[in-house]
């Protein structure tokens, strides 16, 4: 009787599993779906799972539209967000090693002063920094979209934990060696440190990939557009191409995709082991 209930309960479980997979699923199959139909099968009141014939042109219209800069969209979208991901991972890290492992009296209230500034809205800052890049004349230019998003309160917080939990037999060891804290941050902590290394660059990256609002008050010029500022042109056209839309959306987060599954069983590790300590 028992294994009959503990066989049930693992396939209620797996049905529900494959429900909310198949519910998470739904949206990427109508960006494919929608994206290699034709405007008469998105618009048509009768629902075919898939078109009768798929239009692959669809992709090629797409970065052929002289209205929407898909090309150089993307180009600027992946030296954003890499360049953010390598400046915030780097500078995050710097800070929450040094917070956890450099003697300093006043380390827990630096670590409390830069928590702090997460309950600061973002709209408190968003002014001063726009006026602050205008006047370095940054408008328009990868600076300006970078530089000011590089430092984050939430991974210099993520990588602190992390670090305190970190082996201190193995810096003991570089220590002995004659390593100071740089070279042993460089040699010994980081190649150790892969997860959470992965963990907080593919949050900062996508989070740089799906950024909207300071992209699109500092990129003014056609030439500085993310891919998502060019995605917002669809919701102000006076007519609207619901095949390239879908089009665009699906190539738009092909690269998140990618990144996911290339490094998600690295988020769930590197997280699980940035846990709070004092």
């Amino acid at each position: 009787m028992h294994d009959a209930l503990t066989r049930a309960g693992r396939a209620l479980r797996l049905v529900f599993l494959i429900a909310l997979a198949l519910l998470f699923l739904i949206p990427f199959y109508l960006l494919v779906r929608n994206g290699l139909a034709t405007e008469r099968d998105i618009t048509a009141p009768g629902w075919t799972f898939f078109p009768h014939t798929l239009q692959w042109s669809n992709l090629t219209e797409v970065f052929r539209d002289p209205n929407l800069p898909l090309g150089r969209a993307l180009l600027n979208s992946t030296l954003i967000a890499v360049s953010t991901t390598l400046g915030t991972v780097l500078l995050a890290s710097l800070a929450g090693y040094g917070l956890a492992r450099i003697p300093y009296r006043r380390a827990n209230l630096v670590f409390y002063a830069i928590l702090g500034t997460l309950m600061v809205p973002a709209a408190v800052t968003f002014v001063p920094s726009f006026v602050l890049v205008s006047t370095l004349g940054w408008i328009s230019t990868l600076r300006g979209l970078v530089v000011p998003t590089l430092f984050s309160a939430f991974a210099c917080f993520i990588f602190r934990q992390y670090f305190l939990g970190f082996p201190k037999e193995l810096e003991d060891a570089a220590r002995v060696d004659g390593l100071g804290y740089w070279r042993t941050y460089w040699r010994i902590v980081v190649p150790n440190a892969r997860p959470v290394f992965a963990a907080v660059g593919t949050i900062v990256f996508i989070g740089a990939w799906n950024a909207f609002l300071w992209p699109l008050v500092i990129g003014q010029d056609r030439e500085a557009w993310t891919v998502q500022v060019a995605l917002s042109t669809f919701t102000t056209a006076q007519n609207l191409n619901l095949h390239e839309l879908f089009v665009a959306a699906a190539v738009s987060i092909a690269p998140l995709v990618v990144v996911f599954l290339l490094l998600q069983r690295y988020i769930v590790a590197g997280v699980e082991r940035s846990g709070i300590d004092d």
